[in-house]
């Protein structure tokens, strides 16, 4: 049996490794540390950073305004009639 392929016969995926897993692990301690160390400047942008997200969610919300809706020119709906009474019927 070859250690370099797994049972289907396809080598073995990145993220399943231990090397994935160490990087995974040291990058969350790096994250964390980041945070805590530089919490004052994380907050102070903030604000900055709702600001930023305005734009991006136009962006990515409508599409850039390619292929959304266009009005007036869509099908009208259609009409229903709700009263079933005849001209004639009493009330």
């Amino acid at each position: 049996m070859n250690p370099h392929f797994d049972e289907h016969g396809s080598p073995p995926s990145f993220w399943r490794s231990r090397y994935a897993i160490g990087l995974v692990v040291i990058g969350g301690v790096a994250v964390y540390f980041l945070l805590t160390e530089h919490f004052a400047h994380v907050v102070g942008a903030l604000p900055h950073l709702l600001l930023l997200a305005c734009p991006l969610m136009h962006v990515f919300m409508h599409r850039g305004h390619r292929g959304g809706h266009h009005q007036g020119q869509g099908k009208p709906a259609p009409f229903r009639k709700t009263d079933t009474r005849k001209p004639g019927d009493p009330s």
